[in-house]
């Protein structure tokens, strides 16, 4: 049987084949999709600061295509041309302007500040670019204003501070700083001494008291107890009878039909008795006077 193909050409045909998959594997490991329909359009910059083959072509953060090549414009001496490829659907206006944007941990990137212009931009056509500028011209453009406005302040602090430190008054109170530390050294340890020698003494009395107190509390509690064992309930019996009998001896002499009422109401029971009294005086008197008028003794 004839063979189709000879041994050189199944050999060519493999390297070939080898060849394009290497070529669509770096591609790919570039971030690079072959296979992918995309529309190309062309930038010239007059410095790249650092963009690389492959970076990310982005609108507003979001990732819309990649940078295919760099070269060097000979037809525009002075020019870098960056070709980038984009989405396919995505449509450009021509107003559109690309800016490489400057990362510390993701490198550079280009950024497409999309216009407002109802005409697109036609595949393969330059978009506007805005040069960016290096570091040292953003250092020198941003930061040295404010450096130079801050550098006065710094002078007039450091003077400040100079006079603060060299001032006599800050030695006079470190000094008495350093007395009055050594005031507080001696106070702690004094009032350490104090404390070794008076507080045993103190806690032996505040034994001695809580002893004390604990004797009282045993006795309370002993009156306690036999005051429940007094028959409580019957002397307050007697004493409502006590009070009772009081209240009606106290309404008998008070009443002017009893007795006593009368003895203690009637003021004529009490003149009759003091005329009574009068009476009896003057006879005693009488009687002192003259007893043989009384008392007669016949002798036999």
């Amino acid at each position: 049987m004839k063979k189709i193909f000879s041994k050189e050409l199944t050999i060519g045909l493999s390297v070939l084949i080898a060849i394009a998959i290497l070529i669509v594997g770096i591609e790919y490991l570039k971030g690079i999709n072959l296979f992918k329909p995309a529309n190309y359009y062309v930038a010239n910059y007059q410095n790249v600061n650092g963009l690389e083959v492959s970076a990310p072509v982005s609108i507003d953060g979001y990732k819309v295509g990649q940078v295919r090549e760099i070269n060097f414009n000979y037809e525009k001496p002075g020019l870098i041309e960056v070709v980038i490829a984009v989405n396919k659907n995505l449509q450009i206006p021509e107003d559109t302007q690309a800016l490489i944007e400057t990362s510390i941990l993701s490198g550079a990137s280009v950024n497409l500040k999309l216009g407002k212009s109802n005409k697109m931009l036609p595949v393969g056509g330059e978009i506007t670019t805005i040069t960016p500028s290096d570091l040292m011209s953003s250092l020198q453009n941003d930061l040295m204003p404010q450096i130079n406005s801050i550098l006065p302040r710094v002078d007039s602090l450091l003077y400040n501070l100079n006079v603060l430190v060299t001032n006599p008054a800050i030695a006079s109170s470190i000094n008495r700083f350093d007395g009055i530390s050594q005031n507080l050294l001696l106070s702690s340890q004094g009032l350490n001494t104090t404390l070794n020698r008076d507080i045993p003494g103190v806690m032996g009395n505040v034994k001695r008291i809580s002893f004390t107190v604990d004797s009282i509390a045993t006795n309370l509690g002993e009156l306690s107890y036999q005051l429940k064992r007094l028959p409580l309930e019957s002397s307050m019996q007697n004493v409502e009878t006590v009070t009772q009998n009081l209240v009606t001896l106290s309404n008998q002499l008070n009443s002017k039909d009893g007795t006593l009422g009368k003895l203690m109401n009637d003021p004529e029971l009490y003149n009759r008795l003091n005329r009574v009294t009068a009476d009896i005086d003057s006879l005693i008197v009488d009687i002192k006077k003259n007893p043989k008028r009384y008392i007669s003794i016949k002798l036999l």
